[in-house]
């Protein structure tokens, strides 16, 4: 079996930035090399051209081409004849892509094509209450409409997909999945009151209500202090920084007790994740979440947002606690319950990683995949 996957990201030190979708198909491309599946990578919109391989998974790195006229169409045109010469050299037996700007619309493949749904633009601008520019929905329309199976990493993704575009496919349900070989618990780490969030700063993470929440938060408990640890994104409708716009938001007091880093390399997040006493997360805009993951299976209790997604991954009450991030004192009492009492993040810590262990581990989420895979090369 031959399994490619086409993306714009990928973690990898000889790639551009990558961040949660470039996260989730490393951990699937690796979890299936291990079991002795041949990968490859076609990642698209780099700097260069080039074919290297990385363990035991060989990564086309495919440079941004640039068109007179017609740049959307024909670079897409140009992937699929690149991609297509590989499908029939190596023996690729399927090819999946995510529903992001639909890369594949107007594409045809010599093999079949997965597309599987981590959030589009038509997805995460339906969250926002945002209107979706025309042409990223007639792209994204079109790439599902031409998908031979779709694939959706939340239940709630999947429902909320088929409505936006309309979708009569059925969509198989395989949540991300996370090496909880890699991401354990490091109690040795941990800073007394130290709350983290990780990810883009961005206003669709929540990150704006997390400015309001920890307000509340400083103002009861002396101690308390925040890191803040991803790329900052400038503000789809300000056009400021959105790190900028969260500062201003913190109360004058308050703001030597903020710390900024930047995008953290992926052996190193592990390290900021341990440290933290909570791990606040209050998104608006997923589908399964990388950094939820991550921290539960690093045995952390979270308070998260109770959006749709959610419920498929947080147990309130039992793996930590889910709360509408508009509901600034409620999400602040949440996290002062935590900080204040180290027994019950124990057991909401533990509770978190059982939960990845049984549902979210990579060796479970493999084993899913291959078994979809089996039947779509079968017919």
């Amino acid at each position: 079996m031959h399994i490619a996957f086409l993306t714009p990201e990928y973690p990898h030190q000889n790639l551009k930035a990558s961040a949660g979708l470039g996260t989730s198909i490393r951990n699937l491309a690796e979890g299936l090399s291990v079991q002795k599946i041949q990968v490859t990578v076609f990642v698209y919109d780099q700097q260069k051209d080039v074919i290297f391989n990385h363990q035991g998974i060989t990564i086309h790195s495919v440079a941004k081409r640039k068109f007179k006229f017609g740049g959307w169409f024909l670079y897409r045109n140009f992937l699929q004849r690149y991609i297509n010469k590989f499908i029939k050299e190596d023996k690729i037996d399927i090819l999946e892509a995510p529903d992001w700007t639909g890369i594949t619309a107007f594409s045809s493949f010599e093999c079949p094509l997965i597309i599987r749904l981590h959030g589009s633009d038509g997805y995460f601008c339906n969250l926002e209450n945002r209107p979706q520019k025309a042409k990223n929905r007639l792209f994204e329309k079109s790439a599902l409409r031409k998908a031979d199976y779709i694939i959706s990493v939340s239940k709630f993704c999947a429902d909320l997909t088929k409505i936006i575009f309309s979708v009569k496919h059925e969509i198989k349900v395989i949540p991300n999945g996370v090496d909880t070989t890699i991401f354990t618990p490091n109690n040795k780490l941990e800073a007394d009151y130290q709350l983290l969030y990780f990810g883009s700063i961005i206003r669709k993470k929540g990150v704006l209500e997390l400015a309001q929440i920890v307000n509340l938060v400083f103002t009861r408990e002396p101690k308390a202090h925040l890191v803040l640890a991803g790329a900052d994104v400038i503000d789809i409708f300000t056009q400021r920084s959105t790190r900028e716009l969260f500062s201003q938001e913190i109360e004058p007091q308050y703001q030597k007790r903020i710390f900024f880093k930047e995008t953290l390399p992926y052996n190193e997040i592990n390290d900021e994740i341990a440290k933290a006493s909570v791990i606040v997360l209050p998104s608006f805009a997923e589908a399964m979440p990388m950094t939820w993951i991550e921290a539960m299976s690093m045995q952390k209790a979270l308070v998260t947002s109770d959006i749709g997604w959610a419920n498929e991954l947080m147990i309130d009450g039992e793996t930590g606690f889910t709360v509408d991030p508009k509901n600034h004192s409620e999400y602040a009492d949440r996290i002062l319950e935590l900080l204040q009492d180290c027994a019950l993040r124990k057991k909401m810590g533990a509770a978190a990683r059982k939960r990845v262990e049984a549902k979210f581990d990579m060796k479970h989420v493999v084993d899913q995949n291959i078994l979809f895979y089996k039947k779509v090369i079968q017919g």
